[in-house]
């Protein structure tokens, strides 16, 4: 079973790497930008569609503001990325907003960045996987049935992929989201090409009106309706912050890297989303919430596509081309989860560090990758696309709450870092760069708290309040942690002179079930570790196997007194801790150490078999101040199989046999050691 299960892991994850070999896994700017930007690039395939969708409930009225909106939405992107181009360089270690807000506001300011953005990163998987799987239905409508389990399929390939190391996720994402932008791009000069000469396209859904949801909207209506729709176009800027996040896994030189791919990532997103935009604009893209609000539309048995894949049926024609596009739109929505991927293990390594969350998310699997935060987010995603069914329309609501209160709390924080640098320096040519750099973070805080407002007022009836009650949650649970390890740090303190304080004596207990070898080497350890006292002890379950356990006990002449305990419930566990917690109360400053032999075998259900009383008596022992517990393993012949030894055959010698105390086969069947009953303590 070990064996397979280890094989498996093998053929998923690969070879164990060794520690010495983490700069091997850093990555270079050509694999750092499919890494880290995959998230960000591929919201351009629904940015404009939430714009467009949010607009139509007005009917056509409103879409007009669309090139107003989007424009909005590029203004605020480019001052987000000079801000945090300012973030890469003031605090390059990879905390963040994290780093910036705890270093500068404080602790409850940090933790509440890292909820948002733990929050964050799980719908940045669900909803990138969804919004994949729409555009797969968009080409092949007949998988509309299997929305969610392609969805959980997506996640789980992605998961493997992580594991397998950050250089190999990023080699292999490398072509397909590089082919995603050749493919955009393309799309944007064919579509403009054949407006310059006049050969303007028209998407399939030009020709239908709409029935429009709301009407006649006027004043603060009317202002609602417009922040509403704008901030559904803010989801273009979700996963900016990867990269200032992930600055630790970029080579050397790796600020100067950073930034670049950072200054690459944004020229890519606001060509590729402006150039999306105005084609939908040019062939007259209707997109609606509910399909059957489309006049004309057979929404009863067709698939309303996507506006990237109405856009490129228009553009391209259902040609190769189209196919294409679809293809890779939904391979690099698939694979812009993996940005939540790199971000949210690392961000919970720094956390489990600074022991926000427990220590085993700060731990590094065999790939050098942090194999238990990919681990826990696959699941937190699997749960979002399960229980919102894949759908992006309602898990958009909850997604960019987190995204700018981090934005927010990260450009404040590093405005205090700026003045606390002004202060301290003299130079005239870097207070003059700080000063830039304070003016930018400014600017930044201002819009992006402004758009965390209007977030709020306008998303939060549409499901933006699950998001904040998940964030007070996850903050009390992170305060909640970090105060039981400070608590548990102060408890273990040594205090002066404890170092050298010994127990006045040390009292050996031996369980003994019958005499056989695995007890005899618990008895034999035992008087070899010399204590103070030292006494075998049996419970009378079965008077007259006890009787029979005493008089052998007495033929071997043993060295060591058997003692018997009655159970008259003919019950093992209780009189042992009864007799074991009396030792201690007669002796406070004594050590009780008791010896459990206990089987090594190789196979599950062996260990069903054996070692359960064990078990049960380690539980109950180890509450009990001043009492040791001591397992004797006695391996089994069939443990040699866990050790990965095809070539050992049952009944043959084995390495082993010298140290278990068998000089050859026939000495110990594997029949006399499963005999024992319940009543056996192994």
């Amino acid at each position: 079973m070990a064996l397979l299960s280890d094989l498996s892991k093998r053929l998923l994850v690969g070879r164990a790497l060794r520690s010495d070999r983490l700069g091997e896994t850093l990555l270079p700017k050509r694999i750092a930008l499919p890494v880290f930007a995959s998230d960000m690039l591929s919201s351009v395939t629904y940015a404009t569609q939430e714009i467009i969708l949010f607009l139509t409930l007005g009917g056509l009225a409103y879409l007009y503001l669309t090139p107003w909106l989007a424009g909005g939405v590029v203004l605020l992107l480019a001052v987000v990325v000079a801000s945090y181009r300012q973030l890469v360089r003031a605090y390059p270690t990879g905390g963040g907003d994290y780093e910036v807000a705890s270093k500068n506001l404080g602790r409850g300011a940090g933790l509440t960045v890292a909820s948002a953005l733990l929050v964050d990163y799980c719908l940045t998987v669900a909803v990138s996987i969804s919004a994949g799987v729409d555009n797969i239905l968009s080409a092949v409508p007949g998988l509309a049935h299997y929305r969610v389990p392609l969805a959980v399929l997506f996640v789980l390939v992605l998961t493997t992929i992580n594991l397998r190391g950050l250089k190999e996720s990023g080699t292999a994402f490398a072509v397909p989201t590089y082919a995603f932008i050749t493919v955009v791009l393309l799309l944007i000069g064919t579509g403009l090409v054949r407006v310059l000469f006049g050969d303007t396209p028209e998407s399939e859904s030009a020709g239908y009106s709409i029935h429009p949801e709301v009407e006649n909207l006027a004043g603060f209506a009317l202002v609602f309706f417009v922040l509403r729709a704008f901030t559904s176009g803010c989801t273009a800027l979700t996963g900016i912050e990867a990269i200032a996040n992930g600055v630790p896994a970029f080579r050397k030189p790796k600020v100067r890297n950073a930034r670049l791919t950072l200054l690459m990532m944004a020229i890519l997103s606001t060509v590729m989303f402006g150039g999306i935009t105005t084609l939908a604009i040019i062939t007259d893209v209707h997109y609606v919430e509910n399909s059957c609000d489309l006049v004309g539309f057979d929404c009863d048995n067709e698939v309303q596509r996507t506006v990237i894949a109405q856009v490129g049926a228009a553009v391209f024609g259902e040609n190769v081309l189209f196919f294409a596009l679809q293809a890779v739109a939904a391979l690099i929505l698939v694979l812009a989860a993996n940005t939540a991927f790199n971000g949210f293990p690392l961000l919970g390594s720094i956390l489990a560090q600074d022991r926000f969350l427990p220590r085993q998310l700060h731990t590094r699997g065999d790939r050098l990758v942090f194999s238990n935060g990919i681990l826990l987010l696959s699941g937190f995603a699997i749960v979002l696309i399960v229980a919102f069914e894949a759908s992006v329309t309602r898990l958009i609501q909850l997604y960019i709450v987190g995204v700018f209160t981090s934005f927010t709390l990260g450009q404040i924080g590093l405005i205090k870092h700026w003045n606390r640098e002004l202060a301290a320096e003299q130079d005239p040519a870097v207070r003059r760069r700080i000063r830039n750099s304070r003016v930018i973070n400014t600017v930044g805080a201002a819009s992006t708290g402004t758009v965390l407002v209007i977030v709020l007022l306008t998303k939060f009836l549409a499901g933006a309040w699950i998001v904040c009650l998940a964030m007070p949650v996850i903050f009390l649970l992170m305060r909640g942690i970090s105060s039981h390890y400070e608590a548990v740090a102060r408890e273990l303190a040594v205090e002066e002179g404890e170092e050298t304080t010994l127990p006045s004596r040390t009292h050996a207990i031996v369980l003994v079930s019958k005499i056989h070898k695995p007890m005899l080497r618990a008895l034999n350890y035992a008087r070899a570790s010399r204590p103070s006292t030292l006494e075998a002890v049996t419970v009378n379950v079965d008077p007259v196997e006890t009787a029979a356990l005493q008089a052998e006990w007495d033929r071997r002449n043993l060295p060591v007194q058997l003692k018997v305990l009655d159970s008259p419930y003919r019950e093992i566990t209780m009189p042992i801790v009864k007799y074991v917690r009396s030792v201690r109360r007669a002796s406070p400053r004594d050590i009780v150490m008791v010896y459990i032999p206990e089987y090594v075998v190789g196979h599950w259900w062996e260990q069903l078999l054996h070692n359960q009383s064990a078990l049960r008596l380690k539980t109950r022992l180890l509450f009990t101040p001043g009492v040791m517990v001591t397992s004797v393993p006695w391996q089994l012949r069939s443990s040699i199989y866990a050790e990965i030894r095809p070539e050992v055959r049952p009944g043959s010698p084995v390495v082993n046999d010298a140290r278990r105390g068998m000089t050859k086969p026939a000495d110990h069947p594997p029949e006399a050691v499963s005999a024992e009953g319940d009543r056996s303590h192994p």
